[in-house]
């Protein structure tokens, strides 16, 4: 395969599951992506395999330790992305989230019509974004 994504969980079993001897056994110029825990791969072996070319490119949003310190291999590896960890939302999607909610809420209980990119049923039928 050209691209492994890692959504695995954390345990004493998975951890460093990707390491050298695995990640030798991926496909020279493969990919791998992991947005579960950083721990799930050997982080030496990731900096190698990109250094090498064996793994042609990396991509994560989860670091060990995290926040990572300036001095990670992560930060210099070649061919790599990384994305912040956000583990759900923004504080300021969450207030759109609330303050749609309440509009939605508003205009429910005032017999007012709810904005139509707000609904996704309306009367039985796939409406709005839905």
């Amino acid at each position: 395969m050209d691209i492994v994504n890692l959504q695995v969980p954390l345990y004493p079993s998975t951890e460093h599951f990707f390491n050298q001897k695995m990640i030798s056994e991926m496909k020279r110029g493969s990919y791998l992506i992991n947005t579960a825990r950083a721990q799930l791969v050997d982080r030496d072996a990731v900096v190698n395999a990109l250094k090498s070319g064996h793994l042609a490119g990396y991509a994560g949003d989860v670091w060990f330790p995290q926040p990572a310190p300036a001095s990670h291999p992560w930060r210099t590896m070649p061919w790599n992305g990384m994305t912040p960890h956000m583990s759900g939302t923004s504080l300021s999607a969450q207030a759109r989230y609330a303050a749609g909610t309440l509009e939605i809420l508003e205009s429910f209980l005032g017999n007012s019509p709810i904005r139509e990119e707000y609904l996704i049923v309306d009367r039985g039928q796939l409406a709005g974004t839905g």
